[in-house]
């Protein structure tokens, strides 16, 4: 569902969608389009997209075709999802260490709704870090 997102195509695009939105959170799912586990995470996006557009704007990024930000994000993983707000990058504690971003595609839509949600309250009162209402910290057990 990539298709039906979406996409910036170019450092200059995601720099101008990160510092032009003023009143909603900006969501970035870097990664490749042909990906799996991506077309796992722009299935979910795509469904929430119409249920979040009061207070999120959501954008797909192919991390081949602009890899001006790879080194900067460190977009290392398949997926990875970021969240800024009036230009600037909101982290959010999932319990996993890594505060900066989603580098797992959630495949539960209210979830990733919640998640949203959590961003654009704690962003618009100031906060930079936002604590998600469910911890993954135990995603993987053994």
């Amino acid at each position: 569902m990539s298709y039906m997102l979406p996409h910036l195509r170019s450092g200059w695009e995601v720099d101008q969608a990160i510092l032009t939105e003023e009143d909603r959170v900006v969501v970035i799912r870097f990664g490749r389009d042909a990906d799996q586990i991506c077309m796992v995470q722009d299935e979910v996006l795509f469904g929430i997209a119409e249920k979040v557009k009061n207070f999120a704007v959501i954008y797909l990024v192919d991390i081949d075709e602009v890899p001006d930000f790879n080194g900067m994000y460190e977009l290392y993983d398949a997926c990875t999802t970021m969240f800024f707000y009036r230009n600037k990058h909101i982290m959010v504690d999932l319990g996993t260490g890594n505060n900066n971003k989603i580098n797992w595609a959630l495949a539960d839509k209210q979830e990733l709704i919640d998640i949203i949600e959590i961003v654009y309250r704690g962003a618009r009162k100031g906060r930079g870090l936002v604590v998600s209402p469910k911890d993954y910290s135990t995603k993987y057990r053994y």
